[in-house]
C-alpha cells in the first residue's frame, strides 16, 4: 500500500514516475544484509583510484549518465545484446570508461555478500568514494537501497543525456525532466572541474560556430587560441583536453572561476552565463565552501532520480548483464 501511495504521489507531483526522487532509499540500507558493504566498496574504490587518478572523473560522469536515463538504476552498465543496443553504445557514452573497475568492485562485494548489493548502489558509492579520495572524507551522503534495472536502450540515452552543445533553454528543460532545477544545473555542472573533454564536443566553437567557419565570440580568445593548438580540425575525435584548465585532477571550485573568464570548454558551460539567475549562482559558487556544500546537496537529489526500490528491478550478480 505504501509503495502504491508513493507511485501516486510521483504521478501527481511530477507527471511521470521516472522523475520521482527517493523512494525507499535510506542510510545504511545494507546494515543487516551486508554490514560491511559500504566499507568494501570504499576500500576497493580507493585501491583503484590510488593507481589511476582519472577514475574520479570517470565514475562521476558514469553516475551522471546512469541517473539521467531511466533513473539511477545501473542501466548504463549493461552491455548490448544481439537484439538490443544498450545505453553504453550511444554516442555520448562511447567515451565513458571504468566499467571494468566497477565490475571488479562489484565482484569484491559479491565475495562477501552474494546477490545482495545492487550495481546501481555500487556505482553511486564508488563515484562518491573516488571523488572523495583526496579529501579523506565523504564529500556527499549516498543513501542506498537502489535496485538494478533490466532495460537499457541506446535511443533513451540519446534522448535524455544533456548535450555539450545545448543552450540554456535546452539545459533547463532537460534537467527539469529529471525533477531538478536551475540551481542543480549550475551546481552539477561543477563536476566538470575534473576530467577531460574530447575535441569533437567543442571544436565547432573554434572553427564553425554558426556554419560560416567562425569562432564562438563568447569564448575567451586566448583560450580559444590554445585549444586550436590541441584540436587541429573539426573532425578530430581522439584528442582531449582538461575541462578545467590547470585543475583537471583537482575537485574544487575552479570550474566557476574559468566559466566567469569565458573559458568554459563546452557551449553548455558558456550557457550558464547567458541567464541572470544562473549567472548569479555561478558567482556564488566561486566560494569553495559554498560549492562543496551545494554540490553535496545536488548530488543527493540527483542520486535519487527515478530509483527502483522494493521489489522492482533486480540485484544483478554481474553488472554488465541482466540475471
Amino acid at each position: 500500500m505504501r509503495n502504491q501511495a508513493l507511485i501516486l504521489l510521483c504521478i501527481v507531483v511530477f507527471g511521470v514516475i521516472g522523475t520521482c526522487h527517493g523512494g525507499s532509499l535510506r542510510k545504511k540500507y545494507y546494515k543487516k544484509t551486508c554490514p560491511n558493504a559500504e566499507e568494501i566498496i570504499k576500500k576497493a574504490t580507493e585501491k583503484h583510484v590510488a593507481n589511476d587518478p582519472t577514475l574520479p572523473a570517470r565514475f562521476l560522469r558514469m553516475h551522471f549518465h546512469d541517473c539521467f536515463v531511466r533513473g539511477c538504476d545501473g542501466s548504463v552498465l549493461l552491455n548490448s545484446t544481439t537484439n538490443n543496443s544498450a545505453e553504453k553504445d550511444a554516442i555520448p557514452n562511447l567515451t565513458l570508461a571504468g566499467f571494468d573497475v566497477i565490475d571488479d568492485i562489484k565482484a569484491e562485494v559479491e565475495k562477501k555478500c552474494p546477490n545482495v548489493v545492487s550495481c546501481a548502489d555500487v556505482l553511486a558509492l564508488a563515484a562518491r568514494d573516488a571523488v572523495s579520495f583526496k579529501f579523506q572524507r565523504p564529500l556527499w551522503e549516498v543513501l542506498t537501497g537502489r535496485r538494478d534495472g533490466r532495460v537499457s536502450r541506446v535511443s533513451e540515452a540519446l534522448a535524455n543525456l544533456p548535450s555539450p552543445f545545448s543552450n540554456f533553454t535546452t539545459l533547463v528543460r532537460n534537467i527539469a525532466n529529471q525533477g531538478l532545477n536551475v540551481h542543480d544545473l549550475v551546481v552539477l555542472s561543477g563536476g566538470h572541474t575534473i576530467g577531460v573533454g574530447h575535441c569533437n564536443a567543442f571544436s565547432n566553437r573554434l572553427y564553425n560556430f554558426t556554419g560560416r567557419g567562425d569562432q564562438d565570440p563568447s569564448l575567451n580568445p586566448t583560450y580559444a587560441a590554445f585549444l586550436k593548438t590541441q584540436c587541429r580540425n573539426l573532425t578530430d575525435n581522439t584528442t582531449f583536453v582538461p575541462m578545467d584548465p590547470g585543475s583537471g585532477f583537482t575537485f574544487d571550485n575552479n570550474y566557476y572561476v574559468t566559466v566567469k573568464q569565458n573559458k568554459g570548454l563546452f557551449q553548455s558551460d558558456a550557457a550558464l552565463l547567458t541567464n541572470k539567475g544562473s549567472r548569479n549562482i555561478v558567482n556564488e559558487l566561486v566560494d569553495p565552501k559554498k560549492f562543496l556544500t551545494e554540490f553535496a546537496q545536488s548530488m543527493k537529489r540527483m542520486g535519487a532520480i527515478g530509483v527502483l526500490t522494493g521489489n522492482d528491478g533486480e540485484i544483478r550478480k554481474k553488472c554488465f548483464v541482466v540475471n
